[in-house]
Parts: C-alpha cells; sequence; structure tokens
C-alpha cells in the first residue's frame, strides 16, 4: 500500500473515532445516562462486529473449508 494511501487512511479513522466518540459524549450528556453505560457502547460495537463476521464465515459457501477436500 502506497505510504499517501496509508497515511489518509490513518487520518480519516481516527476522525472518525473522535468524531463518534465526541457524538457519544454528546449524546450520554443530553439523556443524562451514567458513566457506567458509556462502556457498553463500544462493548456492543465489537460485539455486532464478531457476530457479523461469524454469521458470515458460517454462512459463506466460498470460505468452506471442507468443500474442497478430495474424498
Amino acid at each position: 500500500m502506497p505510504l499517501d494511501k496509508f497515511v489518509l487512511l490513518l487520518v480519516v479513522v481516527t476522525a472518525a473515532a473522535g468524531l463518534t466518540v465526541w457524538i457519544g459524549s454528546l449524546v450520554l450528556a443530553a439523556l443524562q445516562i451514567p458513566g457506567l453505560w458509556i462502556a457498553f457502547i463500544p462493548a456492543a460495537l465489537v460485539g455486532y462486529v464478531v457476530w457479523r463476521v461469524i454469521a458470515d464465515r458460517i454462512g459463506s459457501a466460498e470460505d468452506d473449508h471442507y468443500d474442497h477436500i478430495e474424498k
């Protein structure tokens, strides 16, 4: 990967993460949610991504290792 694309990717990801934290803090402040629930938001996002990866791996016919074994 060229260096300029890599740097652009890092800048975009960092900006998106900062914007997400900023919007999340505004929403939590507006709703006056206790501090413990702040940890639920990233945990829910990680859980959703893990669930989607597992569902894609189970349902994908292209990714099935055992279909390519000679019998």
